[in-house]
């Protein structure tokens, strides 16, 4: 599977826009045209996106080309969605680009219990999320409309409101990682509680 390693945390549902200028990457880009539009990204943990030679996670998430245009000194600008979890088996040689075998990541089974607490907490988180943004928006902090619509499958609407919530690579690398769906919610709402201190601080403070 051709890979592609940011500084940054790829969730499924998650659309980024993300721009190819290395010689190698352009490659894959067109390899990935060319066949099934597919490849894994993960994140970097020490090193740069530039140049090779980094450490990366072997926890990622497949991303599909939804959309690209080639610029006319062959840069590319693509518009990837996450769509679904993914665990590196192998890494491979670097030529012509980074290259693994991977394996899907399904989640774990949500037990009995966990599914009626998931049910029951996800509208708090939900509250919670919608005012982690109005409140962004007063501070000036570009971000979606607190009036997004998330869907109706719970389970869709975790990986939405992971991917759409303030919070660095690493602890959304977390969410990416954990065992299921209850799991990611606890940890999301946990993480957007502290944000929700730390932008009504910042609104207090001027």
């Amino acid at each position: 599977m051709p890979m592609f390693p940011l500084g940054m945390v790829l969730l499924p549902t998650m659309v980024v826009p993300i721009h190819v200028f290395e010689p190698r990457y352009r490659q894959m880009t067109k390899d990935c045209l060319d066949g099934d539009r597919e490849f894994g990204v993960v994140l970097i943990e020490r090193g740069s996106e530039v140049g090779g030679g980094d450490i990366r996670t072997d926890a990622g998430t497949m991303a599909r080309i939804v959309d690209s245009q080639e610029f006319p000194d062959g840069r590319w600008g693509l518009v990837a969605e996450g769509t679904r979890r993914i665990r590196v088996s192998r890494w491979l040689e670097d030529d012509p680009y980074p290259r693994a075998e991977v394996q899907d990541w399904p989640d774990d089974e949500l037990g009995y219990d966990e599914g009626a607490e998931m049910d029951a907490g996800l509208p708090s988180v939900v509250a919670s999320w919608r005012r982690v943004l109005a409140l962004q928006s007063e501070l000036g902090v570009p971000g979606p409309p607190a009036t997004f619509e998330v869907s109706n499958d719970p389970l869709t609407a975790v990986w939405q409101l992971a991917s759409l919530s303030p919070m660095g690579p690493l602890d959304r690398q977390g969410l990416l990682t954990a065992a299921n769906a209850a799991r990611r919610l606890d940890l999301l709402g946990d993480s957007l509680t502290v944000a929700e201190e730390i932008i009504r601080a910042r609104i207090e403070m001027g």
